[in-house]
Parts: structure tokens; sequence; C-alpha cells
């Protein structure tokens, strides 16, 4: 199951995320990037748990698992009583006071139709968000800690001169 991860060391905070999601989603992002401190940024975006609080917790039994693994509300079903939100570790599942209903993100499921990545990931200047199973992610961090160790390598074998 794929879901939406954030790399933080490119993430700038500039926003380009939380108005994509706007835009796809009449006008109110499911995504916000919060900063946590000079040089740290945070995202509050559904992560379509494995277990997931809010699908448990819902009375109704309006949050489903679509073929994807993405969470969705079911809004025909939906009561609006918020526990979803509640139960999130990460409170993304918000109230639209126009719908009463709760809305969080469907990881783009009409861009996902079509062959697209989320809106947020496709339109990240930096790349700081991808679209990845665990597994992929896990992956991407091992050969990118393989690389820094070899670079080191490299670095002490030239201090020692006995490098190559």
């Amino acid at each position: 199951m794929k879901k939406v991860f954030i790399d933080f060391r490119r993430c700038i905070g500039c926003g380009s995320c939380e108005a994509a999601c706007a835009r796809e989603h009449n006008g109110k992002p499911n995504i916000s990037i919060v900063q946590t401190s000079e040089l740290m940024m945070m995202s509050f975006n559904c992560r379509h748990c494995e277990n997931a609080p809010c699908m448990l917790i819902c009375p109704a039994r309006a949050l489903y698992r679509d073929e994807d693994g993405a969470v969705r509300v079911k809004y025909h079903e939906c009561i609006g009583c918020m526990l979803c939100s509640i139960a999130c570790p990460f409170g993304t599942p918000r109230f639209d006071e126009r719908l009463k209903v709760m809305v969080k993100c469907d990881l783009c499921a009409n861009r996902r139709a079509e062959g697209k990545l989320p809106a947020c990931v496709e339109t990240c200047p930096m790349d700081a968000l991808i679209l990845a199973t665990e597994e992929e992610i896990v992956g991407m961090k091992l050969k990118e800690a393989a690389v820094r160790r070899e670079e080191f390598i490299r670095k002490v074998e030239d201090m020692m001169g006995c490098g190559p």
C-alpha cells in the first residue's frame, strides 16, 4: 500500500502541496506543513494507517479502505461525529461545515484513477513528497546510507593515504 512520505531534508515549507491539495478538494487542503523549528518542517497528512484507528472507531462504518489501500470516507454514511479525528494520531480528518461530514485525504482518488500522482506529490518543487510503500522508502534509505558510508570510507582512506 502506497502512502505519501515527506523527506524533511528537502521540504522548504513553500506550501505548494497545500495549494495543490486545496485545488483538488474544493478549496480546503487535506495536508498542512507546519514549521516546528527554524530548521524543521512537519507534514500533517493522513498516513492511511494499516490498522487505522479512524476506521476502527467510526460508529457509522463510514471509513473504508479502497482497492489501492487508501482510507476514504463514504460521505453519504458519515454522521459527522468527529470520533475519527479524535482517534487519529495525526488529527487529520476534519469536519466540513458545509457538507456536515468528516473529510480527509483520499490520496487524490480521482487522479489515481487516471494513473496520476496525488496533487501534493506531483506539485512539490523540491521532490520532498514521495508516494511509495514503506518497503520502497526503507530501500531508498538503505541505498542512501550505503552511498554515505562509501563516501566516508573514501574520505578516511584519502586522509590516511591508503586510498586507490
